[in-house]
C-alpha cells in the first residue's frame, strides 16, 4: 500500500474522514487497550480475549481506517504516525461515549439501576460483600456489580463507577476518599500451632513454612525483599497464591503461616495472631468519576462504603496498628463473627 501522502489527500484529511464512516467501535476500543498496554498480548489479557482475536480486530481497524497504525517486532508493537493522530481521535470519541454513559445514568433520579464497584479481592470478598446485606436490604432496586480483582479499575475511563483500591489513585480528574487503613501482620492457626508451634522471634519464623500472595497492589515481592533479605523464596515458602482467598483458606486450615489483615480475627476463631513485630500499612482509597456524584445511586452507595470503613466504628481501619489482642477489646460493635461463620476455619 502506498503511502497516504503520496496518493495527493492530507493524512490528517483521510484520517478524519475514515473515522467518520467508522461503524465497529468495538475494534477502535480494541486499539486504545494495545496503545496503552503496549501488545497485543497484553492487551488480550486485559480484555480477556485471545491474542488471535486482537491481532484480527487490529487488522480489521486498520483497514477501516485505511491506514497502517502499528509496526510489530519482538519487543512488542510500536505506533506510527497515523497511528498516533489515529489515538488522539478515538480517545476523544472514548471520553464522549463516557460522557454520554454519565448522562444516562443521571437522567434517573430515583434510587434505581445498576452500580459497578470495583474492588480489591480480599477486602471484596471478606469485608465488603458479607455487608453488602445491609445495603441491599435498604435500596432493593439497586443492582450492585461487584468486581473482585488485584488490577485496579480507571474510572475516568467507565471500567468502574466507583472503585476501591490500596495504592492512591494517579489518574487525574478523579474525586479520592482515603478510607482508612488496612494491616497485616502474620496469624496461624490453631491446627498450625498444635503441629508446628507458634514462632515467637523473627529467627523462629524463618524456619516455619510461610504462604504468601503474590499481585497487584499486595507489594509481596518487596515485603518479601525487605524482611526476607538473602532467603530465597524456596527455601522459606511452601504455597505462593494471587488471590487473597486462597492465601486465606491455605493459613486457616493448617498449610502455613500468612500475612493476613488485623480484622482477620473476625473471619474465624480458630485464627491467631503472632507475637512478631512485623506488620505492613496499606492505605484504602475511593475514587469515583466527578460527575458521578450527581447520580443519586451512585451517591448513596458512596456514602454507604464510606461508612462500612469508618475507621471510628471500625478501629482496625485506623492509621495506627492495633494488635487483634486489643482489637477485641476496643471494638464496640455488633459481633462480626455472626457474619463470617461460613469463612470460620
Amino acid at each position: 500500500m502506498r503511502p497516504l501522502a503520496e496518493r495527493g489527500v492530507p493524512l490528517q484529511e483521510h484520517l478524519g474522514s475514515s473515522l467518520n464512516r467508522l461503524t465497529d467501535w468495538d475494534a477502535a476500543r480494541i486499539f486504545l487497550e494495545v496503545v496503552r498496554c503496549g501488545s497485543f498480548r497484553s492487551a488480550a489479557e486485559r480484555l480477556s480475549q485471545s491474542v488471535n482475536l486482537v491481532r484480527r480486530r487490529i487488522d480489521d481497524f486498520e483497514r477501516q481506517t485505511g491506514a497502517m497504525l502499528f509496526t510489530r517486532d519482538v519487543h512488542g508493537t510500536r505506533l506510527t504516525d497515523e497511528g498516533a493522530l489515529v489515538v488522539s481521535a478515538v480517545e476523544r470519541m472514548e471520553a464522549a461515549s463516557f460522557d454520554l454513559l454519565r448522562a444516562r445514568g443521571s437522567v434517573t433520579q430515583n434510587l434505581a439501576g445498576e452500580v459497578r464497584v470495583a474492588i480489591t479481592e480480599g477486602l471484596g470478598t471478606f469485608w465488603l460483600a458479607p455487608r453488602l446485606v445491609e445495603f441491599q436490604q435498604a435500596h432493593p432496586n439497586i443492582l450492585v456489580d461487584l468486581h473482585c480483582a488485584m488490577q485496579s479499575a480507571d474510572v475516568q475511563r467507565h471500567e468502574a463507577d466507583i472503585a476501591i483500591q490500596l495504592s492512591r489513585p494517579t489518574t487525574l480528574d478523579v474525586k479520592m476518599v482515603k478510607l482508612g487503613r488496612m494491616h497485616v501482620m502474620f496469624f496461624a492457626s490453631e491446627k498450625y500451632i498444635e503441629t508446628f508451634g507458634a514462632p515467637k522471634t523473627y529467627q523462629e519464623l524463618i524456619r516455619h513454612r510461610v504462604v504468601m500472595q503474590f499481585a497487584d497492589q499486595t507489594g509481596a515481592k518487596e515485603i518479601f525483599d525487605s524482611w526476607f533479605p538473602g532467603i530465597s523464596q524456596l527455601d522459606l515458602l511452601v504455597m505462593r497464591t494471587n488471590v487473597s482467598s486462597a492465601n486465606y483458606w491455605a493459613v486457616s486450615k493448617g498449610a502455613g503461616i500468612g500475612l493476613l489483615p488485623t480484622y482477620a480475627f473476625a473471619l474465624s476463631s480458630k485464627l491467631v495472631p503472632l507475637q512478631i513485630d512485623l506488620c505492613r500499612p496499606f492505605d484504602i482509597w475511593l475514587s469515583y468519576h466527578p460527575d458521578s456524584n450527581r447520580i443519586p445511586r451512585i451517591r448513596r452507595m458512596i456514602d454507604w462504603i464510606i461508612e462500612a470503613f469508618n475507621p471510628v466504628k471500625f478501629p482496625w481501619f485506623r492509621d495506627e496498628f492495633i494488635h487483634p489482642n486489643v482489637l477485641k477489646d476496643v471494638y464496640k460493635g455488633e459481633p462480626l463473627i455472626n457474619q463470617f461463620e461460613g469463612f470460620s476455619g
